[in-house]
C-alpha cells in the first residue's frame, strides 16, 4: 500500500544550499529587521525582535549550521516558525519556493559519522535540485545544551 500523502514545504536558501520547512510550521515571512542582542547568547542567536507585542528570538541558521554569521542586508528574510508552543525567527538569505512533495519521494538522510545530520528529517529532489528538509525540533534543541558550558566558552 503506497502513501499518497502530499507534504508541503516552504524552501529557502542559505548561500548555494536550499532547505525546506514544513509549511504548517510557518507563521509569517518578513523582511530583515535589526534585532536586539542578548548577553551570553550562543553565536547563532542574533537576538530578539518585537513582533506585534511578542518578543521573538532570531536564530541565524547559517551560524547554527556551524558557519560564519550572516552579513545581513535588506534582502535577507526572517521566517517566523512555531515549534510546539515556541515561536522563533529563522534568518535566511531568501525564500525560494513552495514545494508540494509526495511523502514517498522524501529520502532518508544518509548517516555519516563525520557529518552532523540531526538538523535534517529528509532530502527531496525537486526539478533537479536537492532540498534538505529541516527538523525544527533539533534546530531549537539549544535549550537542552548545558548553559554553563556556553558561558564558559564565552568567557574564554
Amino acid at each position: 500500500m503506497s502513501d499518497n500523502t502530499i507534504r508541503q514545504f516552504i524552501s529557502f536558501t542559505i548561500g548555494d544550499e536550499e532547505y525546506g520547512v514544513d509549511i504548517m510550521a510557518i507563521r509569517e515571512i518578513k523582511g530583515w529587521t535589526a534585532s536586539t542582542a542578548l548577553p551570553n547568547a550562543p553565536t547563532y542567536m542574533r537576538g530578539v525582535i518585537n513582533l506585534r507585542g511578542a518578543i521573538v528570538p532570531i536564530l541565524d541558521l547559517r551560524a547554527r549550521f556551524g558557519r560564519n554569521a550572516t552579513e545581513t542586508t535588506p534582502r535577507h528574510v526572517i521566517m517566523v516558525v512555531a515549534v510546539g508552543s515556541r515561536v522563533a525567527g529563522l534568518l535566511v538569505d531568501a525564500v525560494a519556493d513552495i514545494l508540494a512533495v509526495p511523502a514517498e519521494d522524501i529520502q532518508p538522510v544518509p548517516q555519516l559519522e563525520l557529518v552532523a545530520t540531526g538538523f535534517l528529517t529528509g532530502l527531496v529532489t525537486v526539478e533537479g535540485r536537492m532540498v534538505a528538509l529541516l527538523d525544527l525540533d533539533h534546530v531549537f534543541a539549544f535549550e537542552d545544551m548545558d548553559l554553563s558550558e556556553l558561558n564558559a566558552e564565552a568567557a574564554a
